[in-house]
């Protein structure tokens, strides 16, 4: 079985945390010893992963990319089938958020969009199988350990999982810069799948069709658009502010 190189402190570190099993061999490049790659090393030794060192010129050439001075060798990424979200949706109790990127093909995009994601709380992350960024270590480096974390679920069918889901009860909410209402104005305290289309190209015809609600996100400067990973992070805030303010009613 060949090995992935997942390079970066947070990258790294997360790999340890929550799929140690994974990590062959963890390398640091020669003269590294500060606190937070000594937490690192405490982390391998715990779990009982082989450390070693090397010369920096050697890292660089391993990665492409700013890897910190700290690479793993790592069995390689697992990409969620569309089973998976079945299994997430029957164990999570009360109102899912998940996310579907409809053809982001930009690595440094998923990942920003996969630590947004994270962050703000969504059960997982939806991507069509072709003509779509999946993991790579660039994804894990940019998305600081949420790429060990969220699932990201790769599908055949965008269209038959999006109806799938809205058998079950979900409602599919669509980013569109034309859609009359507000991603402010939108109810997104319900079970939830928020659609961001591909950079510069938006929403393919046949997800738009799909959606239940098409809202857009309100621009007040000169810019006509926002990168889809800053207008991913935006719209996900907002579910999480709504939801949050929604939990905050129901207690007082």
């Amino acid at each position: 079985m060949s090995l992935e190189k997942i390079y970066g402190v947070h990258a790294v570190e997360a790999l340890l945390r929550h799929h140690p099993k994974r990590v062959k061999q963890v390398w640091l490049a020669e003269g590294r010893s500060e606190p937070r790659v000594q937490a690192l090393v405490e982390l391998a030794n715990a779990n009982k992963v082989a450390i070693g060192q090397a010369e920096r010129r050697e890292m660089d050439v391993w990665v492409e990319g700013v890897h910190q001075g700290v690479v793993a060798d790592v069995s390689p990424s697992q990409v969620w089938g569309e089973a998976m979200l079945d299994e997430l949706l029957d164990r999570t109790e009360g109102a899912p958020l998940l996310l579907v990127l409809d053809g982001v093909t930009d690595p440094h995009n998923l990942g920003a969009c996969l630590r947004s994601a994270d962050a703000a709380g969504a059960l997982a992350v939806i991507v069509p199988k072709d003509k779509s960024a999946t993991l790579t270590p660039v994804v894990r480096k940019v998305a600081c350990g949420a790429a060990e974390v969220i699932p990201l679920v790769a599908v055949t069918n965008l269209a038959r999982t999006l109806e799938k889901l809205q058998q079950r009860g979900l409602w599919v909410v669509g980013t569109a810069g034309e859609a009359e209402v507000s991603i402010y104005d939108q109810d997104l305290t319900g079970p939830t799948i928020l659609i961001m289309g591909a950079e510069g190209k938006g929403m393919r015809r046949l997800t738009r069709e799909h959606c239940d609600y098409l809202v857009h996100l309100p621009m007040a400067g000169s810019v006509s658009s926002l990168n889809v990973s800053v207008a991913t992070g935006v719209c996900l805030f907002e579910a999480q502010r709504q939801r949050g303010a929604k939990a905050k009613t129901k207690k007082s």
